[in-house]
């Protein structure tokens, strides 16, 4: 199987100058926990998961507590917390592989770009643990 085939398509992405209460504002629309940040080209220039947003953000941002300073967090730039060192793979690449990559290298996403670093899909860990629990279903199926 080849990671074209598990992808997702439908990309949601921001731009670098983007603040951060951009990226909360989709995390919570979305529902997602990966965000694709891309440069004024399109390009594949970073990404940021739901757990990088929150680590800096205050608990009380958009409740009664609300802060100043944590209004003035919301204003911070995405190219101020996203990744920049990104493992990337491309559509053709075997899910075998791309499941190494994840594992070798402790992430938890894996864009998908073309030959020129325009993102055209996503894959996540929940994407991989979600083949292999259909497997396991239907090999239990069979085995009963």
């Amino acid at each position: 199987m080849k990671v074209e085939n598990l992808m997702s398509k439908e990309l949601i992405t921001l731009t670098m100058d983007a603040p951060l209460s951009k990226a909360k504002a989709v995390f919570e629309s979305h529902k997602i926990h990966h965000l694709l940040v891309v440069d004024d080209e399109d390009l594949l220039a970073g990404v940021i998961t739901d757990r990088d947003l929150y680590k800096h953000l205050s608990p009380t941002v958009g409740t009664s507590q609300e802060t100043h300073r944590d209004i003035t967090l919301l204003q911070k730039k995405l190219h101020q917390i996203m990744s920049r060192n990104l493992i990337t793979v491309q559509a053709q690449c075997s899910l075998s592989a791309a499941v190494l990559l994840f594992y070798d290298n402790h992430i938890s996403c894996l864009p998908v770009v073309d030959k020129n670093d325009k993102p055209i899909g996503i894959i996540t860990w929940r994407d991989i643990l979600k083949v292999l629990a259909l497997q396991y279903r239907k090999k239990q199926t069979a085995n009963s």
